[in-house]
């Protein structure tokens, strides 16, 4: 399997992968994609990962066909190239000249380009990105059965720092993730202030804070001090051990990015706000039902989505997000933990 990057899109594969083990127990999986993304797959002893160094022993074609080579010493019964870009490319023929059956994603870029030119609420979503990813699997002669409870019992192996923190925190345990890579995705920070504040005066639970390092990491440091309920997660720790936490959750807030993918897995309620993207692309984190993607109001932003990942932000749109009031995502998330703690 090769997927290089995003974050999100490779997060995207653990339900593929669940669904491949189900249906066939014996099966070895070699997962070749970047290193940093090594423990979203911590736990699922059928993968084994390789680390793509495209930008050091892999890079260039050279270095490329010196991954097909390393590829090849697994000795494969097949390749599925799930990223489709110029570097898959290369290597999925150096695989294929080797007399290897390879099979590839199809993006359905053209369909997805005629949406943002003329966008109509009425048009069924398209197929997800997991069922296009499941798509590659089948052609290959694999069955691929993707139902909601795969990702129900799915964790990742914690370390006793993170149970004993998980222990000593008050729940709900609600998470938020409020950035995203391109401004038009990410709610807007007096609004997410507000929305933090509400949530910690309505649930006597803990507010855990996701982003990255550097200045998100500062911004929600300033933010948790708000608030003795609320804790910033980044930057604590590994990765490995941000996912260790994150799986704890009772529900994730986020918006169209990595995280919400990465809680989904969990088989957690991800609420997921849409600036000017939308999730009739395919990128609804997994199993995930409509009501949990609150978009922005199309009626005073006709142009979204304005592109499929969110690059393009016509003027004024940069305040889109703003149509998706706090009093929405707390509505939401009303439902999804009194849900939760029915009996």
């Amino acid at each position: 399997m090769i997927r290089l990057s995003a974050m999100g899109d490779v997060a995207m594969l653990v339900p593929v992968v669940l669904a491949l083990i189900k249906a066939q127990p014996e099966i070895k999986i070699t997962l070749i994609s970047r290193s940093r993304f090594a423990p979203i797959f911590a736990g699922i002893g059928q993968v084994q990962f390789m680390a793509a160094e495209v930008n050091g022993k892999h890079k260039g074609v050279v270095g490329l066909w010196r991954l097909a080579k390393a590829i090849k010493k697994t000795n494969p019964d097949a390749v599925a190239d799930l990223h489709h870009v110029l570097r898959s490319h290369v290597v999925r023929l150096f695989l294929k000249w080797s007399g290897l059956p390879v099979a590839t994603l199809f993006k359905g870029r053209q369909e997805k380009q005629k949406i943002t030119k003329n966008f109509d609420p009425k048009t069924p979503w398209l197929t997800s990105s997991h069922e296009r990813y499941a798509a590659v699997f089948r052609s290959l002669g694999l069955t691929v059965d993707l139902t909601p409870h795969l990702v129900a019992n799915h964790k990742v192996p914690k370390d006793d720092q993170a149970t004993q923190l998980r222990d000593n925190l008050p729940r709900p345990l609600i998470g938020i993730a409020p950035f995203a890579a391109f401004p038009g995705k990410a709610y807007p920070e007096a609004m997410m202030r507000q929305l933090i504040t509400e949530v910690s005066q309505k649930w006597k639970g803990t507010i855990l804070l996701f982003g990255g390092p550097g200045k998100e990491q500062n911004t929600l440091n300033q933010w948790s001090q708000d608030h003795e309920q609320v804790r910033n997660c980044a930057g604590s720790g590994t990765f490995a051990q941000e996912l260790m936490l994150l799986q704890e959750l009772d529900v994730m807030i986020a918006m169209d990015s990595g995280n919400g993918h990465l809680a989904a897995n969990f088989g957690l309620p991800v609420i997921t706000l849409w600036g000017v993207t939308h999730p009739c692309f395919g990128f609804a984190p997994f199993a995930q039902p409509a009501e949990n993607q609150l978009c922005a109001d199309r009626t005073h932003f006709p142009k979204i989505p304005t592109s499929v990942y969110g690059k393009e932000m016509p003027e004024g749109y940069d305040k889109a997000m703003e149509t998706i009031i706090p009093e929405m995502v707390i509505n939401r998330l009303s439902d999804i933990l009194d849900k939760t703690n029915t009996p």
